[in-house]
């Protein structure tokens, strides 16, 4: 049996659920674009190729069997792109939640049933139709749960808005003991520096309560302003527009002291090594394409 539990960004992990790039299908139609970083690679005839990121997800692979963690992968779906393993479930404490996703991707959750065969049936949560919500919208983070949302009229207008008011809604009913507190997104389908497709792009927690944010991906100021307080201005590392483009806050804890981060964010990565972190480099690039990195394509199971 897998002993659900994860009740932070940042302690020691132990098993995790990575995506996999194999059988990823052909280019999308424009059309078919689920955000506005992936449509500007398909019109601009730079959208990743199959082999470039399977490549990359095995040396994320590589420095998860260096650090002893167990690695769960979703059975492979011919011609489905099965990277982004956060957007289909997410763990808190020890409850996994079935994410109710874009329609189109249901098969993604079908193909991790056989990972769900070893966690108890009644850990198992399946939210109401009308609740959406993505596990990358999903922090809990000690006695807070951060939860990022968009609850404007013209939500339904929004591919890039991922979890509703009633997705908040049902965090607090299913965690009365927690402090849920959400932020509203910054949600653009034409320009992928001034969309935050979840909350993990444009903020993540670190270690010793050390935090990545970048101002604009929040619609309310005074939001952005209650989670510098939180952690202090001077444990955060402030990243620009071009660098939320990039995913910079989208990096991945696998201890207090270990965050895996790409490889080319020399900026970040001399900052989290002049913070006392070990920082483990992976080329993701490629992947990071189709608008997610590191947090979008692993699902923590189990932490210390």
């Amino acid at each position: 049996m897998l002993n659900l539990n994860v009740y932070d960004e940042t302690s020691r992990l132990r098993a995790v659920l990575l995506g996999t790039a194999q059988s990823n299908g052909p280019v999308p139609k424009p059309g078919d674009a689920y955000d506005p970083k992936s449509l500007e690679h398909i019109l601009a005839g730079t959208y990743p190729h199959e082999e470039d990121m399977i490549l990359e997800m095995e040396a994320l692979a590589a420095v998860f069997k260096k650090y002893d963690v167990e690695v769960f992968r979703p059975e492979i779906i011919a011609d489905c792109n099965q990277i982004f393993s956060r957007d289909i479930a997410f763990v808190i404490e020890n409850k996994l939640i079935k994410a109710n996703i874009l329609p189109h991707r249901e098969e993604e959750f079908e193909a991790i049933l056989h990972v769900l065969e070893y966690i108890a049936p009644e850990n198992i949560l399946y939210p109401p139709e009308e609740v959406h919500i993505e596990g990358g919208d999903v922090m809990p983070w000690h006695e807070y749960i951060f939860v990022g949302t968009y609850t404007g009229h013209d939500y339904p207008d929004y591919i890039t808005a991922r979890t509703n008011w009633e997705g908040v809604e049902y965090i607090k009913e299913m965690y009365p003991h927690k402090k849920v507190k959400s932020f509203e997104l910054r949600k653009c389908i034409v320009n992928p520096r001034e969309n935050a497709l979840h909350l993990d792009c444009c903020f993540q927690p670190l270690g010793h309560d050390k935090a990545i944010i970048h101002k604009n991906g929040f619609l309310i100021e005074e939001e952005y302003e209650w989670l510098v307080s939180h952690f202090g201005r001077e444990n955060i590392f402030e990243i620009t527009a071009d660098e939320m483009y990039h995913m910079f806050s989208n990096v991945f804890s696998i201890s207090p002291d270990v965050v895996v981060s790409e490889r080319n964010f020399t900026r970040l990565n001399n900052w989290l090594r002049d913070q006392g972190f070990t920082v483990e480099e992976v080329p993701y690039a490629e992947v990071s394409k189709q608008g997610g990195l590191l947090r979008c394509s692993t699902m923590p199971l189990v932490r210390d």
